[in-house]
């Protein structure tokens, strides 16, 4: 606020146009001729050069000087520099001709100049102008392929108009209107010319707006097609006339319909604008108007936003104004066609969003209406058609009333005034008091009809706001991994490296034991003959001669010398890093001695290094395990479903043993201490995960929902944005920070984060039918009937057929009408867009009932069933019961599956759930029977391998031994485990197979060798296959860890006591 007042008392600041030179230009009579230029601002005119000279080779040197003082006492002078232009008219003066007064001048071309480079903080800068011919003049004339005329100008300021702390805590709201589609029915573009005015309020402080207008719209008929590339109008051009109406450089981009932000951007409403916005009547303003928003003003649209969300864009028609207005009189400027559109601007509040675009709907104004949605009372329209008509007649060049005009119009102000309540779209404003006839009693306010018809037309207006920097700053994914880093600190996956010493004397142990390798292959080389017959004398004086040989060999062959040069480096190494010995020796007794303990050191170090080399112990290898980390998270989450938690964390324990520096394994020992409601350990896991693994998506999810239900929101909203940067395109990601902020009530972020997961979820279902369609034509050899476009294509191309000519029969048929044949019909029907297999919400449900995430999928659930796109469907049922069987609650769980059952009764993840809830209730034979029913349908439930296993111990427990020996060889061969084998085990001992029974048993013991059923059921076919010592080995092996089945332990000792045999105790 200091800074603003600084501003406001600080002298005005001249702003210079210098023109400089203007090339290529023609006259009215040949190549040469004299011109001058004259320069305007608003509606002011600065000042006009002198004549020069010029031809369309030599340029003109003006080098003329124009300047207008900015202002800072009020922030609406800044305001008009950003949209308001310095209009540049080249005027060719003839030279005077006989009995002639003064000289004639010709318009030749103008320019515009765009200021808006000073509010951006430029003190200087120059533009080069292409000069558009004005109609009539000899520029017209000049070919295409001839250099066109151009002018140099240069903008400067002796200081910037805005300080660097102005400048970042300042902002540049930019309005573009495109144009209003499907306008009503009435709206002839061949009859009486209308005006047609966009308005909407904008803050110009904390306590004032500014009421900003663009009314050069143009209405147009359907046959009249737009240019592909459409630049964009000034609002405010003051005497700009033909290419001089246009900004410089600025066109309207194309988006598509998925990239919108608006009321009409869903598949439903493809068809509708497609047909608008090339079959019927439209208005075009194609028009950019910049606003300079200062702190405060920007502080006051962001509490607006924030308050009502919505913003009202008025559109209305109103007559074209007269040539002058009439002295002595307030002029009426009559409204017809009130409407607006509210347009949410809440998007503006998502961090680091500074655009929105999209098709907003015109209703019909009604000030009770606006009232309750943006907290406005009335509108702007009467302001609006006040600047419009004084825009119009500034804009209007030559404008000269007669008196005669005067007098007409002073009469039809006469008409007027007798009756002005005649205008149609005037409503009465609250409070305001009837003619005489309706004094005593209130008037019921009056219907906007001609309003109406927007609705009635369905009238939408395609509008798109700009930030020039987001309100709402996102935090950079740097910032972010910095903040991760600072809560959970990298941790390195390897060893530290060793210290310089350290490493130099393994460098030398690695370079002896090479070196005394190659010795070793020298001398068996050369005795190869003697030691393979084992005639090698071993008397010492043959010892001596043998050596000698050998290092007469290495010395006449150069080995020798090799050997020295291969291991001087990593002596010098020792040197340098071990005894810091890096310079030459002062005298030679200090060399000698440092040669001494050199000596001795290596040699030491020689014969450490052939020791490990020739060492004579060989080292028990260690076998490889049977079972690989992928195996033993299968075996944790198969004790997870027989809730033996106790063995799952033994599995999981034991992945961690094998590799401590995977993150996958501490994340899924996360999941299961979320499981087993041991969040602090849990909090542990994950920490672990990110602190491995920075990146780890899942793991930064987890550690934000842990921070989350501690309440640390803080905390949370770093990982769950940081989760957002790591995978930009994961619907999961954006979907959890929706959830995040809803569950902290930041709708408007919660908002923002729903609507990217449903832009990717969408932009997913596009991809995978594209990729569907090829597969499908590279299997049908790419036939494909000609003129026909993949669905997909036409689904992400929509937007071309905005801009495409009409067909024949378009054009063919009456304006405005709609098409009719069934011809026409069939060309305007699009395929269908692709729809997602799964709800935003759903994938989240998914992923959190998988990680046991229960708090944040109970919220997601709920979101589920709101949502448009989602609601009570089988998966949902699904999912909600799984959700319910997690947390124990059996009844909740029944009502969800029987709502599963009555949508589809043919699903088979329902019927295996059903199934789980029958098994967990003790219903032992319906649950059965749900299983065998799930195993009938065609397709697969999501876990068959514990649909296989709690069948076939059912089967186990009814005497079924066939079919539970059947059941689980299912569930091995899909998955095998040590249950699984061991249930194969028990089904063959029962049915007498002891050879199969013991191979089975066998298995599971390799899968798991501390299992103690499987230890007992070896001891019972040992003991039925009358091998006394591996039975008895077999049951200490079951007492030893720790067999507790009852039942099994009588078995054995009853069948130990038939045998006489199998216990050491007899």
């Amino acid at each position: 606020m200091a800074d603003e007042e600084l501003q406001r008392h600080r002298a005005p600041e001249p702003v210079n146009i210098t023109v400089l030179r203007a090339r290529h230009l023609r006259g009215s009579k040949g190549d040469g001729l004299s011109s001058l230029v004259k320069v305007e601002y608003g509606s002011n005119t600065l000042g006009e050069s002198a004549k020069v000279d010029s031809t369309s080779e030599i340029a003109a040197e003006y080098n003329f000087n124009a300047k207008f003082d900015c202002g800072f006492d009020d922030p609406i002078v800044l305001d008009e520099i950003a949209f308001k232009p310095v209009l540049v008219t080249v005027v060719e003066v003839l030279p005077k001709e006989k009995k002639q007064k003064e000289e004639k001048t010709v318009l030749l071309g103008q320019c515009t100049v765009d200021l808006l480079p000073l509010v951006h903080g430029e003190t200087k800068y120059k533009s080069t102008l292409i000069i558009h011919p004005l109609p009539g003049s000899p520029l017209e004339s000049i070919p295409a392929d001839s250099p066109k005329p151009e002018i140099d100008i240069v903008v400067s300021v002796t200081e910037a108009l805005l300080s660097e702390d102005q400048l970042k805590e300042s902002n540049l709201l930019t309005i573009t209107v495109e144009a209003a589609y499907s306008v009503p029915e009435t709206w002839n573009p061949t009859g009486t010319q209308y005006m047609y005015n966009i308005t909407l309020p904008v803050p110009l402080t904390n306590e004032r707006e500014s009421t900003v207008v663009l009314s050069n719209g143009i209405l147009k008929a359907a046959n009249d097609k737009e240019p592909p590339s459409k630049q964009k109008k000034w609002p405010a051009p003051a005497g700009a006339q033909g290419g001089a109406i246009f900004i410089p450089d600025k066109f309207v981009q194309a988006v598509s319909y998925d990239e919108e932000d608006g009321e009409l951007a869903c598949k439903e409403d493809r068809e509708f604008r497609v047909e608008a916005e090339t079959e019927k009547n439209r208005v075009i303003w194609n028009c950019e108007r910049r606003c300079y928003m200062e702190p405060s003003a920007v502080q006051s649209l962001q509490t607006k936003i924030a308050h009502t969300r919505l913003w009202p864009v008025e559109l209305m028609r109103m007559p074209m104004p007269t040539a002058a207005k009439a002295k002595g009189k307030e002029e009426e400027n009559p409204i017809f066609f009130h409407g607006v559109a509210y347009v949410n601007l809440a998007p503006l509040l998502y961090p680091g969003v500074n655009k929105i675009r999209g098709a907003f709907r015109v209703h019909a104004y009604c000030e009770t209406e606006m009232m309750e949605k943006t907290k406005r009372k009335g509108g702007l329209a009467d302001e609006a058609a006040r600047m419009a008509t004084s825009m119009y007649r500034n804009a209007s060049p030559s404008i000269k009333t007669s008196k005669a005009g005067k007098e007409e119009k002073g009469g039809k102000e006469k008409e007027k005034e007798k009756d002005t309540s005649k205008k149609p779209s005037q409503m009465l404003k609250p409070g305001q008091q009837a003619p005489d006839a309706m004094s005593e009693v209130e008037a019921p306010p009056q219907q906007n009809l001609e309003g109406m018809q927007y609705d009635e037309a369905r009238t939408y207006v395609i509008l798109e706001f700009t930030l020039q920097r987001s309100m709402v700053p996102k935090r950079a994914p740097e910032e972010l991994a910095k903040r991760v880093a600072e809560y959970i600190p990298p941790r390195p996956l390897f060893p530290r490296r060793t210290n310089g010493a350290q490493r130099a004397v393994e460098d030398f142990h690695k370079q002896v034991a090479s070196i005394g390798t190659m010795v070793l292959e020298e001398f068996r080389g050369m005795f190869a003959g003697k030691l393979e017959n084992g005639e090698l004398p071993s008397s010492r004086d043959e010892q001596e001669d043998r050596r000698r040989k050998l290092l007469y060999e290495l010395n006449s062959s150069g080995k020798y010398f090799a050997y020295k040069e291969q291991l001087k480096h990593s002596v010098v190494k020792i040197v340098r890093e071990k005894y810091l010995k890096t310079s030459a020796f002062d005298n030679k007794e200090e060399l000698q001695a440092f040669l001494s303990d050199l000596y001795i050191f290596l040699v030491d170090q020689m014969h450490c290094g052939l020791g490990k080399v020739l060492s004579l112990e060989d080292e028990t290898p260690v076998p490889a395990p049977l079972t690989d980390c992928a195996q033993l998270k299968h075996f944790a989450r198969e004790a997870e479903v027989n809730e033996d938690f106790e063995l799952a964390a033994k599995y999981y324990q034991e992945r961690l043993a094998r590799n401590r520096n995977d993150a996958d394994h501490w994340f899924d020992y996360g999941t299961f201490c979320l499981l087993i409601n041991d969040v602090s350990k849990a909090e542990e896991c994950f920490k672990e995960t990110v602190s491995i693994n920075s990146q780890h998506l899942h793991g930064l999810l987890l550690y934000g929902v842990v921070c989350s239900t501690e309440e640390r929101n803080d905390v949370a909203e770093t990982f769950f944005e940081t989760a957002t940067c790591v995978d930009q395109d994961s619907v999961l990601a954006w979907t959890m920070l929706g959830l995040f902020y809803d569950g902290i009530n930041q709708d408007i972020q919660a908002e923002y984060a729903f609507m990217q997961a449903q832009k990717i979820n969408l932009a997913n279902a596009v991809a995978k039918m594209k990729q569907q369609q090829a597969t499908e034509q590279a299997a049908g050899g790419g036939d494909t009937k000609m003129g026909e476009e993949p669905a997909s294509e036409k689904a992400l191309s929509l937007e071309n057929q905005r801009v495409r000519s009409a067909t024949s029969n378009v054009l063919g048929s009456k304006v405005g009408s709609r098409p009719g044949s069934a011809e026409q019909e069939e060309q305007h029907k699009e395929p269908p867009v692709p729809v997602p297999e799964s709800s935003i919400f759903m994938i989240a449900a998914e992923f959190l009932l998988e990680v046991k995430a229960l708090q944040f999928c109970e919220r997601t659930l709920a979101h589920e069933l709101l949502d448009p796109r989602g609601g009570p469907s089988v998966a949902y049922f699904v999912a909600l019961a799984r959700f319910k069987l997690q947390r124990k609650e059996f009844e909740e769980a029944q009502d969800s599956l029987n709502q599963a059952l009555l949508l589809n009764y043919q699903d088979a993840n329902a019927w295996s759930i059903m199934g789980h809830l029958r098994y967990l209730q003790g219903s032992m034979a319906d649950a059965k029977d749900c299983y065998e029913r799930t195993l009938a349908f065609v397709a697969d439930a999501r876990e068959m391998h514990a649909i296989y296993l709690r069948l076939a111990s059912i089967c186990l427990q009814d005497g079924e031994f066939e079919k539970a020996k059947n059941v689980f060889l299912l569930a091995c061969k899909h998955s095998p485990s040590c249950i699984s084998w061991l249930g194969v085990g028990i089904a063959c001992y029962r049915l007498g197979e002891l050879s199969e029974a013991e191979d089975a048993l066998c298995e599971a013991n390799i899968l798991n060798n501390s299992d103690p059923e499987v230890w007992g059921y070896l001891s019972l076919v040992c003991l039925h296959t009358d091998r006394q010592l591996e039975a008895e080995q077999a049951y200490k092996y079951a007492l030893k860890v720790g067999l507790k089945n009852e039942d099994l332990l009588k078995e054995i000792h009853k069948t130990q006591e038939q045998v006489g045999f199998g216990n050491p105790q007899f």
